[in-house]
């Protein structure tokens, strides 16, 4: 049995929050990239944090983003996760070690070298996403899972899982699993049917 999170990230809505955390996720995740179809505003992101439990984790999204906009994300919408999925250095991660939130760096992921790459961020959990040219994540793409290397830390698993391949995806045994367009019926909006469905394939993996 495998103690481990499931984080579902893109939530645009009260309805999708509440649907994911009522089926078993862990954390939601807000995306504060202005470029990415998921986007959401701080105040759209702190309307929908106010309605769900304190027991839900909640994470921000950001790209590059200033430390200014980040803090003031944190603070406005209760966030206990911040997710740089940008070109942020070790040494901005290292900025937010005295505040009272949990960092993750994402790392796109081409060839075995990139996961090598994680050791070198002062963080709480690396994500090991897919890497694409031109976009930062939430591509619906996996990488080969065959690279995956211990790192020495907490590990999320993203890009491209879905209730087909989740199981595969478990028994990987990641700190967590992130999941985001493989349960939508469209960009920001979350298929309940899929979501269900994922949660149902995993649930005798979850200790």
């Amino acid at each position: 049995m495998r103690n481990m999170k499931v984080k579902i990230c893109g939530v645009t809505s009260v309805e999708d929050a509440q649907a994911a955390m009522d089926m078993g996720a862990d954390i939601l995740g807000f995306n504060f990239f202005p470029q990415s179809p998921r986007y959401v505003t701080v105040d759209q992101a702190k309307a929908i944090a106010t309605k769900l439990p304190a027991f839900i984790g909640l994470a921000g999204v950001f790209v590059n983003s200033t430390r200014e906009a980040i803090c003031e994300a944190v603070e406005i919408c209760f966030l206990d996760w911040i997710q740089l999925h940008g070109d942020e250095t070790p040494e901005f991660c290292q900025s937010f070690s005295r505040d009272a939130i949990k960092v993750m760096k994402a790392i796109r992921v081409k060839e075995s070298a990139d996961i090598d790459r994680a050791n070198a961020f002062p963080v709480h959990a690396i994500l090991l996403d897919a890497f694409h040219p031109e976009r930062y994540g939430g591509t619906g793409e996996a990488f080969d899972w065959g690279l995956i290397t211990h790192t020495g830390k907490r590990v999320f698993l993203g890009g491209g899982i879905n209730p087909d391949n989740v199981v595969e995806a478990v028994e990987l045994d990641m700190y967590g699993i992130d999941v985001c367009s493989g349960i939508e019926s469209e960009p920001g909006k979350k298929d309940h049917e899929k979501m269900q469905a994922l949660f149902n394939n995993i649930r005798h993996l979850r200790g």
